[in-house]
């Protein structure tokens, strides 16, 4: 493949890892939100308020950690710069687990940025 198609494709990679990172931020939000107030729901049961707090706390950090780390790694592929590349290497690779719209975009990053074109993209800055 030419450079230029190359140079395509991680455009789109780059552009759909703003695109969910910026989606997953505002899932993780709402998450934080829903399970606080399920949280509030809950009155007399110690466990189940227990289970919803580490709940509350864990699942919106871990989406939010998982989606910047998808942002930042999108800007960076946008300036071609090495560290993105590794970056949205191993944030693809876990989004692989997040069947099946998260399995298609890893798969896809991963096809892309593991091409040798893109490798020579990525050394010539």
């Amino acid at each position: 493949m030419e450079d230029s198609k190359m140079k395509k494709h991680v455009t789109v990679v780059g552009a759909i890892q703003i695109g969910f990172g910026v989606l997953g931020l505002i899932v993780a939000v709402a998450a934080f939100f829903a399970l606080n107030f399920a949280r509030s729901q809950v009155m007399g049961d110690d466990v189940a308020s227990s289970v919803l707090k580490l709940l509350s706390i864990s699942v919106p950090v871990l989406i939010g950690f998982l989606s910047t780390l998808g942002l930042v790694g999108g800007v960076g592929l946008f300036t071609y710069q090495p560290w993105a590349r590794y970056l949205v290497i191993v944030v693809s690779a876990l989004g692989c687990l997040n069947i099946p719209i998260g399995t298609l975009k890893g798969v896809y990053a991963l096809w892309v940025l593991l091409q040798d074109d893109t490798v020579k993209l990525f050394e010539k800055k």
